[in-house]
């Protein structure tokens, strides 16, 4: 028989320390991850719960996605739903504008050991989105979501769930993609923006400059993360859904008299437009009355929705159009003077009095003329409540001189 060897005396228990170790520096790897996801979620969260503001709500989505103290991916692009026109449309991006220029943005945050807080700041939200190049490159950019136009960022909002794009996907399904000729990347993750039982838009990231491959790891937190932003942005949405109806007329759509006067109030109080003149056109429907009582209140109601319309049309975006009041509107011009005013005060006129009224109990059109009364900061006035009692007398003195004209200040 032969001889049995005891050997366990040859084997260093101190050899079995390595592989314990190594199991051990493992757990504390996914440990120290975790907990790093967990305080990105938790900080994202906190600085999503400080506003209602929808611009700066997407701003800290998008740097918890692209910080290096967030998901720390290179770029990213935001696209949310516009549900009148069913499409996809980008509201904001972050991105360096080159690779030098991510260079230098990484080395400076490093030196200047910046926080989260620090990179959401309010005044960073212009500089570091609106004026990139790569939302520039995509801010034309509209998806159809009916099916009407197939595409990569269609599939992406249908399909509902998150899609990592790589160069053999984009070889093989989408190298024509239009979206894709704008987005120049050879790997990129799309995260759907889920609140309650649908999706509300869309987050595109890639790693550009530092080619970082995307992983299951990055899956399950941009997830999470994009959970909490569908949820906010929801909220913010029916939050200036709510604010914008409390501030707007709701016969004609146009801002209210408590919005007309507070952006008077910050246009002229404002100490950076202290060289910009404001012109203010109060404007009223001649012989108004006659027409609510020889037609009835609803072909009232048509014409000033159709007056509204007109005015609205005839106004820059800088402009605010509002409903003073009955059967009056004002107008605040924003960097105009009163010669500026008055020839827009005239054209506006004149195009209100050649327009026909089709109303529903006439065979003819009925045509209706506006007398217009027009002041300007800082000439006219300097105070609010007395502009506002200038352009309001302006428009009386049309009104007894004949109607159906434009009248400022003696």
């Amino acid at each position: 028989m032969e001889k049995e060897y005891d050997l366990t005396h040859l084997i260093n228990p101190k050899e079995k320390l390595p592989i314990d170790s190594l199991k051990k520096i493992e757990l504390q790897d996914k440990l120290n991850r975790a907990q790093r996801e967990l305080a990105i979620l938790y900080e994202i969260s906190n600085a999503m719960r400080t506003t209602l503001e929808l611009n700066r709500i997407l701003y800290i989505i998008l740097t918890g996605v692209t910080s290096h103290t967030g998901l720390k991916f290179n770029r990213a692009i935001l696209f949310l739903l516009n549900n009148k026109e069913q499409c996809l449309e980008p509201k904001m991006a972050i991105g360096p504008e080159s690779g030098e220029h991510a260079e230098k943005i990484w080395e400076y945050i490093s030196e200047a050991n910046q926080h989260f807080y620090d990179l959401i700041a309010e005044q960073n939200i212009d500089q570091n989105t609106q004026s990139s190049s790569l939302f520039k490159s995509v801010k034309h950019f509209k998806v159809p979501v009916d099916g009407s136009q197939p595409s990569l960022l269609a599939d992406a909002f249908c399909s509902e769930a998150l899609l990592h794009i790589t160069k053999e996907t984009i070889a093989e399904k989408y190298h024509d993609d239009s979206f894709l000729k704008n987005f120049h990347t050879n790997e990129f993750i799309i995260v759907p923006l889920r609140s309650k039982d649908r999706v509300n838009g869309l987050i595109i990231a890639d790693n550009y400059y530092t080619q970082k491959p995307i992983t299951p790891q990055d899956y399950k937190i941009f997830t999470m993360l994009a959970t909490q932003a569908g949820l906010a942005i929801d909220n913010s949405r029916l939050y200036e859904e709510t604010e914008y109806r409390s501030q707007t007329d709701p016969i004609t759509g146009l801002w209210n008299h408590g919005y007309f006067q507070k952006q008077l109030s910050l246009g002229i109080e404002d100490p950076r437009k202290i060289n910009h003149p404001i012109s203010l056109i109060i404007l009223d429907i001649d012989n108004f009355k006659k027409l609510n009582d020889a037609y009835g209140h609803q072909s009232g109601d048509f014409v000033l929705k159709e007056l509204a319309k007109i005015i609205k049309d005839s106004s820059r975006d800088i402009d605010f159009v509002c409903r003073y009041g009955g059967e009056e509107f004002s107008i605040i011009l924003t960097q105009t003077n009163r010669e500026q005013g008055h020839y827009i005060a005239e054209r506006l006129r004149q195009k209100i009095a050649e327009r026909p009224f089709h109303l529903s109990t006439m065979d003819n059109p009925v045509f209706v003329t506006v007398s217009l009364g027009l002041a300007t900061f800082p000439n006219d006035s300097a105070d609010k409540e007395n502009l506002i009692s200038k352009a309001d007398k302006a428009m009386y003195k049309a009104k007894y001189n004949g109607k159906n004209q434009t009248c400022v200040p003696d």
